[in-house]
């Protein structure tokens, strides 16, 4: 974790929020990317689970079991306790590790999920490789990745910074970057109000003034296109089943994660 954002503080605040209206947008999300497909009965691995928002949508659209893992112990802790909250019947359990440390004995999984995590570990191809060797053959990675566009490297150099400046500096990051933002929307005839009461439903039951925490924050950085990864996990024995990319911008203000859904060939 020394030199990793520690993406779980965030998060652990994040969990205060979670409500059932949140918890609903996160299942939505889901079902989206596995377009309406059911998940009854079917093994969950949530990688990189933070506030445990996802592994509690997996569950409540039928998982089970639902393993997730956190490198952050304050994500361990936020998981646990969205789990322990919600989901007390169900089948979880939750540990603390990176992708690059689960062990063979957790065995495989129908689904294997990674929203927004695995382009921080610092080495994506490893993270990448390391996660789809948990897939049972017909079992589907759902990965969120960033795209790339032409100032990832700006931003690279930024979330270093950022990672390891004091708090104040943080938080006058966080003023100019809001304030940016803010006039992007004016100046396009969009209202902040509306942006803001709309976020959680178009963002998986997410925080805009958290996410612009994690944004600013997410070191170590690493971004993809859609066709090296479409080449990438075809060699890995994966064929895609779909994807939800956008057209790259110069990324001025930052980049989105694309979504992908890929299929383990039997």
């Amino acid at each position: 974790m020394g030199s990793h954002f520690r993406f779980g503080e965030n998060w652990d605040r994040f969990t205060e929020l979670i409500d059932e209206d949140r918890i609903a947008q996160a299942e939505v999300s889901l079902s989206r990317l596995l377009e309406g497909e059911s998940l009854a009965g079917r093994s969950f691995l949530d990688i990189g689970s933070g506030s445990g928002i996802h592994s509690l949508a997996a569950i409540n659209l039928g998982c089970e079991p639902v393993f997730a893992v956190d490198i952050d112990d304050a994500s361990v802790k936020a998981t646990r306790r969205t789990l322990s909250s919600f989901a007390s019947h169900a089948r979880w359990e939750c540990r603390q590790g990176s992708v690059f440390d689960l062990e063979s004995e957790i065995g495989t999984f129908d689904v294997v999920y990674s929203w927004g995590v695995l382009h921080h570990t610092g080495s994506l191809v490893e993270a990448l490789s390391a996660a789809v060797r948990f897939l049972k053959p017909g079992g589907l990675a759902v990965f969120a990745l960033y795209r790339k566009t032409p100032l990832c490297g700006f931003w690279a150099l930024e979330k270093r910074w950022y990672s390891g400046t004091s708090s104040y500096l943080q938080a006058v990051a966080r003023g100019i970057y809001i304030s940016l933002f803010w006039l992007g929307l004016l100046v396009t005839g969009r209202s902040i109000r509306r942006y803001i009461q709309e976020y959680p439903v178009r963002n998986r039951g997410m925080d805009f003034y958290r996410d612009v925490h994690d944004w600013l924050g997410g070191y170590p950085y690493e971004s993809v296109s859609h066709e090296w990864l479409k080449t990438f996990l075809e060699s890995q024995g994966l064929s895609e089943e779909r994807s939800f990319v956008r057209k790259p911008g110069l990324g001025l203000l930052g980049t989105g994660n694309d979504e992908y859904v890929f299929k383990k060939l039997t």
